[in-house]
């Protein structure tokens, strides 16, 4: 068996080692075991393949609650199918949902940076256009900001 110190797995699954601690604290792994002589934490490698997986699943904004729901659909199996399907799917969508969100940020900042360029340029025709296209990239955006502050933002 090969005996993991916490640093090593910080360093493999790239969780710190507080997380690495709560998530034993907590129940999401282990308990881990411990050496005799220094009661230091001794990860084993499956203790690993499992935090790896878990980081992963937190990269991807994947709450605790959820890690415990997928956990517990890993160990059910075939019965589980389903569920955690339907769990990764969830997750899924609110990713798309967030990308969306960040086109429709990265158009706006383009299309401002088109207006001051029409501006730099006096191009009062490239101006309007790229003020229509800041105006579409807003209307994509969730923010709570009332149009007539958006006319002063221009």
């Amino acid at each position: 068996m090969t005996a993991l110190t916490i640093r090593d797995v910080s360093r493999r699954s790239g969780l710190s080692e507080p997380t690495l601690r709560y998530y034993e604290e907590i129940g999401l792994i282990g308990p881990i075991a411990r050496d005799e002589s220094s009661g230091h934490r001794r990860y084993r490698t499956e203790d690993l393949d499992e935090l790896q997986i878990l980081a992963c699943m937190r990269a991807l904004g994947v709450g605790i609650e959820d890690m415990r729901t997928y956990q517990a659909n890993r160990a059910r199996g075939h019965d589980a199918a389903a569920e955690q399907r339907d769990l990764l799917l969830r997750h899924a969508e609110r990713i798309e949902a967030e990308i969306a969100a960040q086109y429709a940020r990265l158009d706006y900042i383009r299309g401002k940076a088109a207006l001051w360029d029409a501006r730099a340029r006096g191009d009062a025709a490239g101006e309007t256009e790229a003020w229509q296209r800041v105006k579409e990239a807003f209307d994509r955006m969730d923010l709570d900001m009332e149009p007539e502050k958006m006319d002063r933002a221009r």
